[in-house]
C-alpha cells in the first residue's frame, strides 16, 4: 500500500544555536529540491527580512515570515496556508536556537512553537565539534523538552571526519532513537557570507547562484535527500485554514508606488498583499535607477534594504529625490521604513567615510557604523494621530540596522518603541508622512493597510 501523502508537506530546519548553520542547510536543500523539478516554499521563523530573500532566490517563490509574537497562531497558520498553495513542499528556516524565542520562560516565537502549531516534523542541526557520545545528551534534550515537538531526524555538522560522523551516528540513534539523516565535515565549510554588507542586491545581481549551485552539490552528497523528503511527506494532513487577514479582495481604488530595487527591498510579503486586499494597485519604481515616483501614484511606500550601499548612485539622481520631495512635502501619504527612513535624510555617511546627500525631508543625518546599533522586536505606539494610526494605537514589528540618525533638534516622533531593552521615542511623523527604524508588520494591526488605501484614495481624489 501506497503512504499517505499530505496535502502540505512540510518541513523545519532548527538548530541547537544560532550560528550552526540553517541557512546553509536550508538553502542546499531547497536548491536540491529545486534542481529534482518540486516546486519549493520557503518560510522563515520569527521576523528576518533577509533570509526569505535568499529563499525566494533560491525557489523562484516569494518566501514569507512565520511569527508568533507579532501575530496569533490562527494568523500565522493563515499566512503558511496561502503560501504553501501548490507548493510539492515547504521549508521553514527555523530561528535562533530551536527553542529560542520571545522570553526564557514559554516557547513562544521560538521555531518549536511553530513547528508545533503547524505539526510539522523537524530536523535538529547539531554542532557536533569537539565530541561524540555527548551529542546523544544534547539531542535527547532538545527532543524531549517540551510535549508535542517532533524532532524526525538530526543533521551534524562541523564532524572532524568520517569516522566522527559515525561515532556520533551510533550514539544518538542507540540513545535517542532518532535516525542521523547524514552531516558536514568542518573542512567543507561552506558559510552564507554576512547578510548586511550587501549581499541581497548581489543575489539579485545573480552574483550567488554558484553559491546555491555548490549547497545543493554538498547537501545531496552529505544527506540522504529522499529521507528528508519522505519526513516532510509524513507531516500530518492539515484542515484549510478559515481566513481571518485575507477575506474577499476589494477592487482597485486607488494606486501606491512602492520603491523597489537592490537598494529598497526588504518588505514583507503580507504588507504587499494587504495593501492589494484593501484595493491598492500597487506601482513598484526604481530611484536607484533615477526614475520618478510614477505620476498617477496616490500613496508611496519606501521599505528598508541597502541604500547605504549605493548611496552615491541615489544621490547623483538628483531630479529624481527633488521629484520625491516635492511629492512627499505636497501631501502624498507616504510610510518609509528603516533604509526608506535614511534615504529621506539629509545625508548618508557610508563605512568608508564619504558623505552623500539624500532627499532632504527628514532633518536628520545617518551614518553607518561597523556595530549593530539595534535590533529586536518592536510594539510601537503612535504618539500622534496619522493615516496610518490614531494616537495610543498599537502595531508590532522588528527593528535591525547598523546606522545611526544624528538630528540638531528633537523631531516630532513618530512612534513610542518598546523592546526588551527598552523604550524611547523614534521615527518622524508630519501626518501625512510615517517614517521611523521599525519595520512595521500589518498583519499585527490589518487596519493599518485599510486606512493606508483610504488615505491614497482621498489624496487621489483631491487632486483631481
Amino acid at each position: 500500500m501506497s503512504k499517505k501523502i499530505s496535502n502540505r508537506p512540510r518541513l523545519v530546519i532548527g538548530g541547537t544555536g544560532s550560528g550552526v548553520g540553517k541557512t546553509t542547510l536550508t538553502l542546499g536543500l531547497m536548491a536540491a529540491l529545486k534542481r529534482r523539478g518540486l516546486n519549493v516554499q520557503g518560510f522563515k521563523a520569527g521576523p528576518d527580512y533577509i533570509d526569505p530573500t535568499y529563499h525566494t532566490a533560491v525557489t523562484g517563490r516569494t518566501s514569507r515570515n512565520l511569527d508568533t509574537w507579532m501575530v496569533s497562531p490562527d494568523v500565522m497558520r493563515e499566512v503558511f496556508w496561502r503560501g504553501s498553495e501548490g507548493a510539492d513542499i515547504s521549508i521553514i528556516e527555523g530561528v535562533m536556537g530551536f527553542y529560542d524565542g520571545k522570553d526564557p520562560k514559554t516557547n513562544q516565537g521560538s521555531t518549536a512553537e511553530i513547528a508545533m502549531l503547524l505539526e510539522a516534523p523537524a530536523l535538529l542541526l547539531v554542532n557536533i565539534a569537539s565530541m561524540a557520545r555527548s551529542a546523544a545528551a544534547i539531542v535527547k534534550g532538545f527532543a524531549t523538552l517540551t510535549e508535542g515537538v517532533k524532532i524526525a531526524g538530526i543533521v551534524a555538522n562541523r564532524a572532524g571526519s568520517v569516522g566522527h560522523l559515525k561515532l556520533v551516528q551510533t550514539a544518538i540513534e542507540q540513545e535517542c532513537e532518532l535516525p542521523m539523516i547524514g552531516g558536514f565535515l568542518r573542512q567543507e565549510g561552506i558559510e552564507i557570507p554576512e547578510r548586511h554588507l550587501g549581499l541581497v542586491p548581489a543575489i539579485e545581481r545573480g552574483e550567488l547562484s554558484p553559491l546555491f549551485d555548490k549547497l545543493a552539490d554538498l547537501v545531496e552528497a552529505a544527506l540522504d535527500v529522499d529521507a528528508i523528503l519522505e519526513i516532510a511527506r509524513s507531516a500530518s494532513d492539515l484542515p484549510p485554514v478559515p481566513p481571518t487577514l485575507f477575506g474577499q479582495a476589494k477592487a482597485a481604488v486607488t494606486k501606491i508606488a512602492v520603491a523597489r530595487d537592490a537598494a529598497f527591498n526588504f518588505y514583507y510579503q503580507e504588507n504587499l498583499e494587504l495593501l492589494e486586499e484593501q484595493g491598492a494597485e500597487l506601482l513598484f519604481f526604481s530611484p536607484l535607477a533615477g526614475e520618478s515616483i510614477p505620476a498617477e501614484a496616490s500613496g508611496l511606500y519606501i521599505g528598508g534594504g541597502f541604500p547605504e550601499e549605493y548611496a552615491a548612485e541615489l544621490s547623483a539622481h538628483r531630479a529624481a529625490r527633488t521629484d520625491l520631495l516635492a511629492r512627499i512635502e505636497a501631501g502624498l501619504p507616504t510610510l518609509a521604513e528603516c533604509g526608506g527612513y535614511m534615504y529621506l535624510c539629509k545625508t548618508i555617511t557610508d563605512r568608508a567615510g564619504a558623505t552623500h546627500e539624500m532627499v532632504g525631508l527628514v532633518p536628520g543625518e545617518v551614518s553607518m557604523q561597523n556595530k549593530l546599533a539595534a535590533l529586536g522586536y518592536r510594539e510601537v505606539t503612535a504618539l500622534q494621530d496619522n493615516f496610518l494610526f490614531a494616537e495610543g494605537e498599537q502595531a508590532r514589528g522588528h527593528e535591525f540596522h547598523y546606522s545611526v540618525l544624528k538630528a540638531a533638534d528633537e523631531l516630532p516622533a513618530a512612534y513610542h518603541i518598546k523592546g526588551l531593552r527598552g523604550e524611547k521615542a523614534e521615527g518622524y511623523c508630519l501626518g501625512h508622512l510615517v517614517a521611523g527604524y521599525t519595520h512595521l508588520y500589518f498583519p499585527s494591526h490589518p487596519t493599518l493597510a485599510e486606512r493606508f488605501v483610504e488615505a491614497a484614495r482621498r489624496y487621489g481624489e483631491a487632486r483631481r
